[in-house]
Parts: structure tokens; sequence; C-alpha cells
């Protein structure tokens, strides 16, 4: 890895590319620490901090993603989740939509109609979740305008439009970086946007962590606990994710004009971990997807309280639902990413097989039957990842209490991004490096 960024920077064009996306990078957290009117950064964290269990979770994951700007009611408070939403949503309903399903075929122009219906809904959700943030903090909001009737009375109503176009604004502003990031940088600006967000909310987390233990030093040892079990995670998920598994295809010898072409043997590749962080991400919407709209319709309601003490999250039935979401939706991504009738042609189109297996529909359900199991394994380490690592977490911080704050410092997505950003940006680096070398060999 050292010697890939070494050699990264050997480069004028690629060098280029990395102070672009940290100039990039700079903004987005500069615009991180900006404050909105109307919303005080210090009540905020207290209402975070008191809201374990009223039904602000989902607030709290938000705020997690957004690399603690939320927290701090600042300018990018939403960050990139709206434009990450939209795209789930357009990426599902092509499979259903044949108008869509025909834009994802037709190349440039149609990647461009795509990414700009995205772009639409990304605003739809960023009103929508602007909305549910002001309700939830409804009481940490400070009106800033006299209201006609009376004077010395704060019109609420133009602060919480002005706040909900400031949180609007914020968030086309963080999809634009992004996409500047993807245009003019080393990879896909999404991804490093959410990298960025997830390792200084963590990196925060982890110094208020060390303030707290200077004052009891016997919570060393916890935090000491916590680094080593982080990193044997790390390595536990980079294992996974570069684990496949390979099928062997022998494609048979053919005659055209004077030269003979196949009799090469290859192979199929099957990762365990093909579906990435997708699974974890529908499931974990899909959960916490009810608490957001009792706390948004009816905050104070006993249904919304019941639904936080018995269905919320940390509760049994939020980690069972949780499982059973993350194994329909592995399988269900897998299905469209992997299909095993369309390898199955392609292998016989060009005069391949599968040793000791038959062209046609053997090989289709062979494919299959491979690639459920994998899918099985890979189903089953994102349901460890998604609870083992916040139980462990959550014990070492104080199990009820959270004093040392590293209970949410890394959540099971938060976890599988960082490792995946961090091995995409080493791949599309080393990408890079070898196409200039080609470059260089061809002048």
């Amino acid at each position: 890895m050292l010697e890939t960024i070494k050699n990264a920077f050997k480069s004028k064009d690629i060098r280029i590319k990395i102070c672009m996306t940290l100039f990039m990078v700079f903004i987005f957290r500069v615009g991180s620490f900006i404050p909105i009117p109307g919303l005080s950064g210090g009540t905020l964290t207290q209402a975070l901090g008191a809201s374990k269990d009223s039904g602000l979770n989902f607030v709290q994951v938000l705020s997690t993603l957004s690399g603690g700007s939320l927290a701090q009611g600042t300018l990018f408070s939403l960050g990139i989740l709206p434009f990450i939403n939209a795209f789930i949503i357009i990426q599902l309903l092509s499979i259903v939509i044949p108008s869509l399903q025909r834009l994802t075929k037709e190349g440039e122009s149609g990647r461009e109609r795509i990414t700009q219906i995205t772009r639409y809904i990304a605003i739809v959700l960023a009103i929508v979740q602007a909305i549910g943030v002001i309700v939830a903090f409804k009481k940490n909001i400070t009106p800033l305008f006299s209201s006609f009737e009376d004077k010395d009375k704060g019109n609420a109503y133009l602060t919480y439009t002005l706040i909900a176009t400031i949180l609007v604004g914020g968030s086309c502003m963080v999809m634009w970086l992004s996409e500047r990031i993807t245009e003019y940088g080393i990879g896909n600006g999404t991804s490093i946007i959410i990298f960025v967000g997830i390792i200084a909310q963590a990196g925060t987390t982890l110094a208020g962590s060390f303030k707290y233990a200077s004052n009891n030093l016997d919570k060393l040892w916890n935090i000491f606990g916590f680094l080593l079990i982080t990193v044997a995670i790390f390595v536990f998920i980079i294992f996974f994710d570069i684990a496949e598994r390979r099928i062997n295809v022998q494609y048979s010898k053919q005659v055209r004009g004077n030269r003979m072409y196949g009799g090469q043997s290859t192979y199929i590749p099957i990762k365990v971990n093909a579906n990435g962080v997708m699974p974890i991400i529908f499931a974990s919407s899909i959960v916490i997807f009810p608490q957001m709209i009792f706390q948004l319709f009816a905050p104070e309601s006993k249904a919304t309280a019941w639904y936080a003490q018995h269905m919320g999250s940390g509760k049994a039935p939020y980690y069972i639902f949780l499982i059973l979401f993350i194994f329909f939706f592995a399988f269900f991504y897998s299905q469209i990413q992997f299909n095993p009738d369309d390898v199955s042609k392609n292998i016989q189109q060009y005069g391949g097989f599968i040793p000791g297996i038959r062209a046609g529909k053997p090989t289709s359900d062979y494919l299959r039957k491979i690639n459920n199991r994998i899918t099985l394994f890979g189903a089953i380490f994102l349901a460890v990842v998604a609870l083992i690592p916040s139980l462990i977490f959550r014990a070492l911080a104080g199990w009820n209490s959270n004093e040392l704050g590293f209970g949410h410092a890394f959540s099971a997505t938060g976890l599988l991004i960082v490792v995946s950003v961090s091995l995409e940006l080493h791949k599309q680096l080393e990408a890079q490096i070898m196409m200039k070398h080609y470059k260089g060999f061809l002048k």
C-alpha cells in the first residue's frame, strides 16, 4: 500500500488527481464545521446523547455517516446519504421498470440520464430528511425572525424553512463535490465522502475516549481492547472481502482459416462477499424506517415510545429482523449481479465448458447451486459483522452508560465501508499507475 502511494506521487497526472481529491475533501470537512443559524450544536449533541431510548436512533445513524456534522448542526448535516438512497432506489426500480432498464443498456447517454434522475430523487429525499431532522430537533431550534403579530416573539416556521433550505443546499453541495472527485480525483467520490465522514467521526470519538480515560486510568484497558478488536475485525473483513471461489472453464480448440483458437483454461471468480455492504444498508434502512416514520409524524405518541422501547435499536427483535433482512437482501442482490443462465450461454457460445458438467441447463444449474452456497456464506459473514462488533464495542464502552463513547464509533456498515473503500482506492491507484506505464511504453 505504501509502495503504491509512493509510486503514485511520482507521476504528475496522478499527483494532481490526489491533490484535487484532498482539496475537495478539505472543502467537505470545512463545510462540516459551518453552523446553521437557529441550530445549536451543543444542544443537538446533548439531545443525541440523551436519545438512546427516545426513538432518535435513525438520527444517530445520519450523524455518524455524516462525520458528526448533524450532531453539530452544520451545513453538511445530511451529507451524501440522500444521493445514496436515491441511487439504491433507482437501482431497484431499473429491475422492474422497462424504461429504466433500457437506459442502463444505452451506454454513456443512458448513464447520464439515470444520473440526472438520481439527482432529482436525491433532492426530494433531502427535503424529506430535512423535515425529519427539524421535527426530531424541534425543541432545540431557536426562532430567528420576529413575528408579525408579536415583535418580541420569534416566527418559528420561517426559521424551519430557512434551516430546511440550508440542509438541502448543503446536501446538494456534497453531491456536487462527490461528482467532482469522481471526475477529477482518484476514485468514486461518493465512497470517499462516506469514508472521510466515518473516519472523522471515529477519530473524534476516540479522542473523547482518551480525554475521559485521562481522569479514569482504568478505562485505558477498554480503549486498548477496542483498538485491538478493531484491527482484528479489519483483518477478518479483508480476508472475506478478497476470498473467492474459482470455477474452472475449459475452451475447446477451434480452427479458423490457418489459425487455431481456444484450447485454453480459465476460471470464473465468484466472490464470497460480492454484494459488499449493500445488504446491510438495505436491511438497516428497512428496520429503522418504521421508527423514522413514528418520529416524523408522532414524535411524542405512546406508539413511538413503545416502538423505541421494544423494537428500537439494541433490542432483541431489532437484531432478529436485521439478520432476516440481511439474508433476504444478500440473496436478492446476488440474483441481480450474477445470472447463471447468461453466464452459461456465454460459455457455450465461445466453445467453453466446465469439466465434468454438460453444457446448457446443467451448467446453469451448477453455477446457480455454487452461487447460492457462496451467497449463504457471504450472508452469514455480513450478519456476524452486523452484530458482533456492535455488541463488543458497546460492552467495552459501558453497556448502558456508553461512558467512553465508542459504542457507536464504528457501525457494521462503517467497518465494511472503510475496508471496501481502502481496497478500492488501492486498486484504482494501481490501475492508474499501470496505465501510466503503458502510456510511457507506447510513447
